[in-house]
């Protein structure tokens, strides 16, 4: 392939990516116009909300992206498989999932839950509904698998496991949450010095994992006590971005060669790519916003938490000493994740406003 044949190619896989992403936004919004727009209040008996730290949210949503009313079948094929960023309350979610209904019975002192379907063992089976690290273990598709490792992953393993329903027709049903960036990639630092690495993640994409020369380590064996700035030097760091790489079709973009897009196509591939796959999950919370996010979940697919969720009022990353100019870095360094995050939080209000004010409609009827 000449190098004129190989820009035009690049650029015609950007111009594809744009116009795809364009046509979705458009449709969206014009199935909006279809409905009334409906306003609301929130009612403080069913979620207290922050005035001051809540956005001000317009219509930007058509009713496609906003009603999530998912009837979840634990004891059919439904399948909740959960995508865990690092450092966004993940863990503390999952324990509140292995929770949930008293569904799953989990062995004390480990991280290991049997989440098998209602019955599903006394009819001899091992069909699990949910798809995690306490249910599954990381063993399945890999630690901290993000959206282009579980889409190609979860059905293979999930056909491969259990024994005699390989060609169980399954819904799969995507769940995340999602953090303030700059507070993310503090504790991730925070994480890294206390000896974090998630070396053994795979990051599978089209088949294979990196190579050491797509994909350099920045750092020998361990990154213990290691200081903010030396954190943030290394143009290789997956914790910059981490949220909208997580997130996005890495496909796109050549998934860990930089060398298929010039880098500003590449960003703006992978963010607008994000941005598509985040609306499109059944379910995303946002860590700033517990109570909100468990209101979010019950009412998208009508199964209740057995423990309520509890906001944390300090963390590691708030409680860290950042200068000013450190943290005009960290922000240069997560931009996509800032666009990001202000686009989840924005949609994340809007579904609230739409499922207060449909709950209200249904009570008057």
């Amino acid at each position: 392939m000449t190098s004129g044949t190989s820009i035009s190619y690049k650029f015609y896989i950007f111009v594809v990516v744009l116009l795809a992403t364009a046509l979705f936004l458009f449709y969206d919004v014009y199935n909006s116009e279809m409905y009334e727009c409906l306003t609301a209040t929130y009612s403080s008996s069913n979620i207290a909300l922050m005035n001051d730290r809540k956005p001000k949210v317009s219509r930007l949503f058509g009713v496609k992206t906003l009603d999530r009313d998912f009837q979840f079948d634990m004891e059919g094929n439904d399948v909740m498989v959960v995508l865990h960023i690092q450092k966004t309350g993940g863990s503390t979610f999952e324990r509140h999932l292995v929770k949930l209904e008293h569904a799953c019975k989990c062995i004390q002192g480990t991280k290991r839950c049997d989440c098998s379907r209602p019955g599903a063992i006394k009819k001899g089976k091992r069909d699990v509904w949910l798809f995690s690290r306490y249910s599954t273990g990381w063993s399945s598709c890999g630690v901290h698998a993000d959206w282009t490792e579980l889409t190609s992953c979860v059905p293979k393993y999930m056909a491969k496991k259990n024994v005699g329903d390989a060609r169980k027709k399954r819904r799969y049903f995507y769940v995340t949450m999602v953090r303030n960036p700059i507070n993310r990639y503090i504790s991730e630092w925070k994480h890294v010095q206390r000896g974090a690495t998630w070396n053994t993640s795979r990051h599978m994409c089209d088949g294979r994992s990196p190579t050491d020369k797509e994909l350099p380590k920045c750092y020998k064996e361990e990154w213990l006590d290691v200081p903010l700035d030396e954190f943030m030097n290394c143009k290789y760091n997956l914790a910059n971005n981490r949220q909208t790489r997580m997130l996005a079709d890495l496909s796109l973009v050549g998934c860990y060669n930089l060398s298929k897009m010039p880098p500003e196509e590449r960003n703006q591939a992978m963010l607008q790519s994000a941005k598509y796959n985040l609306r499109r999950l059944a379910y995303f919370g946002l860590t700033e916003h517990q109570l909100e996010s468990q209101f979010v979940f019950e009412e998208t697919f009508k199964l209740k938490f057995d423990v309520p969720f509890e906001q944390t009022n300090s963390t590691n990353a708030e409680l860290a000493s950042v200068t000013p100019q450190q943290y005009d870095r960290i922000k240069q360094l997560n931009s996509l994740d800032v666009k990001l995050y202000e686009f989840a939080r924005t949609l994340f209000f809007q579904r609230i406003e739409w499922m207060d004010a449909k709950n209200r409609n249904a009570t008057r009827e």
